[in-house]
């Protein structure tokens, strides 16, 4: 039987800005997760920790049975990944993790949960003594896998909660602007995060002429997602009442914004790039038109003007031959 896996992103607690449980819509799971109560707080939306190289943690998963007969699960952990639509996804279950979904193991691998009834699955956190300094970010999933009559294929529903995991070092967090390009309708360009923090950034692009001249300042942009280290994120701004002076350079400015372990955001010293775009006005694109015409004109004619005097050289050195030729014709 072919499998299909089914994920049910408006049910995954991934974003953290609710304590609210996770929990699907419209019935299509019969559970729901939160964070257990402990010394880490009693109304998390997510799981936050900062572990050193070598170093171990333990929390804890609740888990809700809200049917009305036995549920079991299966509990496990996976990396996330920034979605092209902006969002916090994990990876899926036949993926290899390489941080969060190794180093955070359930104490079972699986949980039975009676109707009615809530169960908390602990789980711990082990930072390998290797481990590179800076922000991990994944999940703790629980997971139902059914048959579809309907569609004869296997489902996978998932519920679970975002894991960031800070380890202990030198936290360096840097962005590049980088592949810029400028056209007369847009200004694109990719943010990539080259540290080891979780970043977004603020976004500004401004388009002038020479000497700063007709400046043009694109509309407020929306800051880019929360961007894990190594990923990349292309951003296309459009350019308006754009005023051709000849050479106009596009410079996009970011400014990188860090969150700590507090929750506190700080903003970082800004980045910029520039890329050029050469926008003649129709008066003056004409006139070079007209210029370019002229000087091919020129050089066609004075072309054809030496061929001519070519012929006419030529014509003048065979009548020459031909006289002399005749003269001595004459003598002998």
């Amino acid at each position: 039987m072919r499998r299909t896996v089914a994920f049910l992103a408006a049910a995954f607690a991934v974003v953290g800005l609710s304590p609210a449980p996770a929990l699907a819509e419209g019935g299509d799971v019969t559970w729901t997760v939160r964070t257990a109560s402990n010394s880490y707080g009693s109304a998390r939306s997510s799981f936050s920790y900062a572990v050193n190289p070598g170093g171990t943690t333990e929390d804890g998963l609740i888990v809700a049975n809200k049917g009305t007969t036995p549920l079991t699960l299966t509990v496990y952990a996976a990396d996330g990944l920034t979605t092209s639509a902006g969002q916090l996804d994990l990876l899926a279950r036949d993926k290899t993790s390489k941080g969060v979904g190794v180093w955070v193991k359930a104490g079972n691998g699986t949980v039975t949960i009676p109707a009615g009834k809530a169960a908390e699955v602990p789980f711990a956190v082990t930072v390998p003594a290797n481990a590179t300094p800076g922000d991990y970010v994944g999940g703790i999933v629980t997971s139902l896998t059914a048959p579809d009559s309907t569609a004869q294929v296997n489902v996978e529903r998932r519920l679970g909660i975002k894991i960031k995991l800070r380890v202990g070092g030198d936290l360096v967090p840097a962005l590049a602007i980088e592949d810029m390009s400028v056209s007369r309708t847009a200004v694109t360009y990719k943010i990539h995060n080259t540290g080891n923090a979780v970043q977004s950034a603020r976004q500004a692009v401004t388009i002038t002429g020479p000497f700063g001249w007709f400046r043009t300042e694109a509309p407020a942009i929306a800051a880019p997602p929360e961007l894990l280290p190594g990923e990349s994120w292309t951003v296309t701004v459009p350019v308006e009442d754009l005023t051709p002076a000849v050479l106009m350079t596009a410079t996009a400015t970011l400014t990188p914004l860090v969150t700590d372990e507090s929750g506190s955001t700080t903003a970082l010293a800004d980045v910029s790039a520039t890329a050029h775009l050469w926008v003649l006005p129709w008066t003056w694109t004409i006139l070079l038109l007209v210029a370019i015409a002229a000087v091919v004109a020129g050089v066609l004619l004075a072309r054809r003007a030496r061929r001519r005097r070519k012929a006419r050289e030529e014509a003048r050195i065979k009548a020459a031959v031909a006289d002399a030729l005749q003269a001595a014709a004459t003598t002998v």
